[in-house]
């Protein structure tokens, strides 16, 4: 038997999963699937925005990986805590895959971003998901006007759960305090700005339209920024979903503005904007300064010396994600990722035996849920191909039992099972379907009620 550790139970960890027990040139493998929440799915189902039903249904076929005999979930296991080190898991098990993201984020290191009521957006969609580690004291909602720095998926997803309406949130399983914080919410208006010009653009296409079929909200661009960016005349040199996105904001430039106070909110998409300066007053967040920039003819943009203001009483930065140093792994920070070659983990150049890695620690913060299937299965290639020279390494008979002698508490699938049950429970106490906890206390006490 070949015992495997995947160190993460997101998309990646569980693709992971599930090539290494599909296969049947090795048999006789064994995943063990740690993770450091008590919860499995990762970003699924802490950073998809709780209004996208058919993304979040992905949930179920990851739960068939996670429900087969030759697989275990094992939550509340944080690698690096109680002695759990890299060195260690190797005492355990034959292999260790990490797929632990990306999962810091990146600052847009400007004077003023430090104020209250400066956020990255991911404490604001960790706070809308209910992550157990979100911040819980509030976004400064209470001003008309917010800011989102960034124009890829993730400042879309934060853009319009700004401007949703409370009862279009209720079906879905936002926490209960998140859910009173937004319908309580005076924001109006959102600016969403980028830096260069829509044809640069990172979102796809269906994120972008559903912007335009939110209820009683307009969204509003200058024709004047677009025509800044070349491309915007002749996209025809442009891959196909930035050409979709021009025809799209092209659609809402076009439009009469005569409708925009007709609507109850409103977000505006800005281009050729680079922040240079979050503004505030007795240390609050008051709006941002941004510099008005111009395309270099090389695909980026220079300043051109003239700024504008933007009033906020909340910013948010969705500028990208780099992965963060996990202490006894090799660790490139330039690109914020674990060297390696076909996902074999490469220390001082060469492989060490028994150590991968799979998804955006692997690759870098790209592509959508899907990129991570290719990405497993090149690293469950690999591993498979050193399967025979893993298999005479001498690991821990019972890695559940080590886990426990070290002072974890690992949360075994029927605990999750009884977060579930949980949390369906809640919602129907609130008159709700199904509304998570949010917290670490509550996480553990309803698992272990699976368990005595």
């Amino acid at each position: 038997m070949l015992r495997v550790a995947v160190v993460g139970s997101g998309p990646s960890g569980v693709y992971t999963a599930q090539a290494l027990v599909q296969q049947t040139a090795v048999p006789g493998i064994r995943v063990d699937v740690l993770d450091r929440l008590p919860c499995p799915y990762g970003l699924v189902r802490y950073g998809v925005a709780p209004d996208h039903e058919k993304i979040k249904s992905l949930q179920g076929n990851l739960r068939t990986v996670l429900e087969d005999e030759r697989v275990a979930f094992l939550g509340d296991v944080e690698v690096g805590a109680h002695g759990l080190t890299p060195a260690r898991l190797l005492e355990l098990y034959h292999a260790v895959v990490y797929c632990v993201g990306a999962a810091r984020d990146r600052k847009l290191g400007v004077p003023g971003e430090d104020l209250a009521g400066s956020f990255s957006a991911t404490e604001f969609v960790s706070w809308y998901s209910a992550h157990p580690d979100a911040v819980h004291d509030g976004f400064g909602l209470d001003g008309p006007g917010a800011v989102v720095v960034g124009a890829g998926n993730v400042a879309v997803d934060v853009a319009r759960v700004l401007v949703r309406r409370a009862e279009e949130l209720r079906p879905t399983d936002v926490p209960q305090d998140a859910l009173a914080a937004l319908a309580a919410s005076g924001v109006r208006e959102v600016h969403m700005v980028a830096r260069r010009g829509p044809a640069q653009a990172k979102f796809t296409t269906k994120e972008l339209r559903e912007l335009g079929a939110l209820p009683d909200t307009r969204v509003l661009v200058d024709p004047a920024e677009l025509a800044l960016d070349p491309a915007y005349a002749d996209p025809s040199g442009l891959p196909a979903v930035n050409r979709r996105n021009l025809e799209v904001v092209r659609g809402w430039a076009a439009a009469p503005a005569d409708g925009a106070a007709a609507a109850g909110r409103g977000i505006r998409l800005r281009f050729f904007l680079r922040p240079v300066e979050i503004l505030g007053e007795a240390g609050r967040v008051t709006g941002v300064r941004f510099e008005r920039t111009a395309p270099d003819g090389t695909g980026g943009v220079r300043g051109t010396g003239r700024y504008e203001e933007i009033p906020a009483g909340l910013v948010l930065r969705a500028v990208g994600y780099t992965g963060a140093l996990l202490p006894g792994l090799p660790f490139d920070p330039a690109h914020g990722t674990v060297p390696h070659a076909a996902g074999r983990v490469l220390r001082d150049g060469e492989p060490s035996p028994g150590e991968y890695v799979a998804g955006w620690i692997k690759r870098g913060p790209t592509g959508v849920i899907g990129t991570n299937r290719p990405c497993a299965k090149e690293t469950a290639t690999s591993l498979l191909a050193d399967a025979p020279a893993l298999a005479r390494r001498p690991v821990a008979d019972d890695p559940v039992a080590a886990l426990r002698a070290l002072g974890h508490r690992p949360v075994e699938w029927r605990g999750w099972l009884a977060i579930e049950r949980a949390e369906a429970a809640l919602g129907s106490s609130l008159g709700r379907d199904r509304v998570k906890i949010p917290d670490w206390a509550g996480l553990r006490d309803a698992a272990r009620e699976a368990t005595g």
